[in-house]
Formats: structure tokens, C-alpha cells, sequence
């Protein structure tokens, strides 16, 4: 907190500080129990009516009212992580989204627009990346427009989080009446190490996902598109442990290796088999792969709630770089459950 030479607080951040970093401190309503004071560090994404909106690193949007704080000043930027690999927010966007190609885009100035029949949110949003060359309400509106003429509703992929995230954008799209439903994290970490963590051998490597592999793929029922999205990427293995009974595989992987990068998903493991070292191994021959493909770093998409992969990918040298979020275009009158009238 900012303390003047007289040793007061002093509140330093105003209204001409929206968009940068801020830490503030505020009086607590003082019919509340608990501390007398509360803290809030994130990006000032507005201050209007009396009222400071402060996106914090996981995508939370805290209201403050102006007249509740005691202290206050910009600070700079989070500092890099000096675990794992350098990546600004913006290459790993970039990456993320080559690993999950849509079946069909198209570009909205810099924002990319992708459908993929509805399989998954990341395949089916808009990744606003730059400038959309419109006035954002209506560049959403443009958005909400091309998906629903594909009877899909319109999503927004927004991150937080890190240098050069987009807490204002998830601010504005709040204000418009945009519903978060959905946030994940972005997880990195060096390569090397998770393929030195063998674990044993039993692993099959294949460049497609065959019926094996599929049984064991928590999304039943998988369409043609499915399929073609998730064999879609620059370089796509996919990894098997068969299971003893000959039944649906033990456990499965995929990974995507895309220059330095070697991105992991669908890493699952038969319910009564957890535990005993099976994604380790899977990731473990993924990555010995991608060493040989030249990728040096490497990243992964978790849910907060997941937490045995949390545990997993922590004990594997991955730590958290930022976080995305859903955004979910509101409903109009007269409009069907997917946003169409």
C-alpha cells in the first residue's frame, strides 16, 4: 500500500488507470465479521458511478465502491515465472489453438471465428486475439451472427491471468450481459523432464485414434467431426496402453508437437486402475516423442475441479501461466436455447 511521508495511506490510483495493475485496500462494511480491511490486487477494468471493477489472475471481478477505499496504487506487472519455459499469453494462444482446429474459420479483423459442429468450446468459440476492426458491441454482434447462422450459440474465449491477458475484454463482455460458463487454465512446463519419468514401457504411439483408443475417450458417441478435430494439428500422436483384459485400453493420451511446443490432452486412465503410474507413463512416452520431434516445452489445458490432474501435472514441473474462460452471448427474445430465433 501506498504510505505517505506522514505514515497515512494514500489512495494513488484514479480513473485514468483503468487497464493497468492495481492493488488497493478497502474498509470492510463494518456490520461484517472478520478482518477490518481487505485486499485486492488485479487489472482496474473500469471505475464508473463511484464503483472500481478489478479483474483478479483467475478471472474474478471484483466491485469495490470508491468510497470504501483506504489505500491504493499501481504496480507493475506480475513478475515471469522462473519455472518452466518463457511463453508470453499471446504464443500460447496461438499454439493452444493449432492443437484444436475448428473444421471451419474465418477471420473478423484479428479475432478468428471456429465451428466445429458444436464438438467442445474451444473448437467452437471466438478467439479474440488483436483487433475484430469493429466497435466491440458490434463485433459481438457479428460473432453472435455467423454462429447462429450454423445453429450454434456464440462463445468467446477469454483469458486472465498474465502479461497481456484480457481481463478489460472479460469485463466488457460481463457488462454486456455475456455469461461466463466455463474456465480452465493453461498450464507449462519443460519437456525434458516428463520424458525422463519412463515409468516402464506398454505404451503404443499411432498417428490416428483407432477404435481402441476411443473406447476409453470420456466423449461417447463421436462424430465424423470429432474424429477430424482431434487428429487435426501440425504434428498429432496418440498414445495407448492397452488393457490386460483386452478390453478398453488402461489408459490413453494425445499430443500435438508444434515447433518448441508439445501440447497434452485427453490423458485419461481407467477409473480402477488410477493411481499407479499409468498417465505418467503416457505422457512420459508423448514426450520422448516430441524430444525427438524437437519440441523443448511443454503445455496443457486443466479444470480448476480436476484436482487429481492438478496433483499430477504439479508432480510433473508444470505450473499454472494463466487461465481461459467461456463467454456465452445472452439470450434475445424470441431466441432458442442455441441462440437462434
Amino acid at each position: 500500500m501506498e504510505i505517505s511521508a506522514t505514515g497515512r495511506l494514500e489512495v494513488r490510483v484514479t480513473a485514468s488507470d483503468v487497464g493497468k495493475r492495481v492493488s488497493v485496500r478497502r474498509l470492510n462494511d463494518p456490520a461484517s465479521k472478520g478482518e477490518k480491511f481487505t485486499d485486492t490486487v488485479g487489472v482496474l477494468a473500469s471505475w464508473d458511478d463511484g464503483v472500481l471493477l478489478i479483474t483478479r489472475r483467475n478471472g474474478e471481478s471484483v466491485r469495490i465502491p470508491e468510497a470504501s477505499l483506504v489505500a491504493g496504487k499501481v504496480v507493475p506487472a506480475a513478475p515471469a515465472r522462473r519455472r518452466g519455459p518463457a511463453a508470453s499469453f499471446e504464443e500460447l494462444a496461438h499454439v493452444s489453438s493449432r492443437a484444436w482446429r475448428p473444421l471451419e474459420s474465418e477471420r473478423l479483423g484479428e479475432w478468428e471465428l471456429r465451428a466445429a459442429s458444436g464438438f467442445t468450446r474451444r473448437a467452437n468459440s471466438a478467439l479474440p486475439l488483436g483487433d475484430p476492426g469493429l466497435p466491440l458491441p458490434d463485433a459481438l454482434e457479428a460473432v453472435r451472427r455467423w454462429y447462429g447462422e450454423r445453429g450454434l450459440p456464440a462463445y468467446v474465449q477469454a483469458a486472465t491471468g498474465a502479461e497481456g491477458t484480457q481481463e478489460l475484454l472479460c469485463a466488457q463482455l460481463e457488462r454486456l450481459g455475456w455469461t461466463r460458463e466455463v474456465s480452465a487454465a493453461v498450464w507449462t512446463g519443460a519437456l525434458a523432464p516428463v520424458a525422463d519419468r519412463d515409468g516402464g514401457g506398454g505404451v503404443a504411439l499411432s498417428r490416428r485414434a483407432d477404435e481402441a483408443w476411443l473406447a476409453r475417450y470420456q466423449r461417447k458417441g463421436l462424430s465424423e467431426v470429432a474424429l477430424e478435430v482431434l487428429g487435426g494439428g501440425p504434428s498429432v500422436w496418440f498414445a495407448t496402453v492397452p488393457a490386460a483384459d483386452g478390453g478398453p485400453p488402461a489408459a490413453i493420451g494425445r499430443c500435438v508437437v508444434d515447433g518448441r511446443w508439445a501440447g497434452f490432452a485427453a490423458v485419461e486412465v481407467d477409473p480402477a486402475l488410477r493411481r499407479r503410474g499409468l498417465a505418467t507413463r503416457v505422457m512420459a512416452a508423448l514426450a520422448r516423442r516430441a524430444l525427438d520431434e524437437g519440441a523443448s516445452a511443454a503445455w496443457l489445458q486443466v479444470e480448476s475441479e480436476n484436482a487429481g490432474a492438478r496433483t499430477l501435472y504439479t508432480g510433473l514441473g508444470f505450473t499454472a501461466h494463466h487461465a481461459y474462460h467461456h463467454y456465452r452471448a445472452p439470450r434475445t427474445a424470441g431466441a432458442d436455447d442455441d441462440g437462434r430465433r
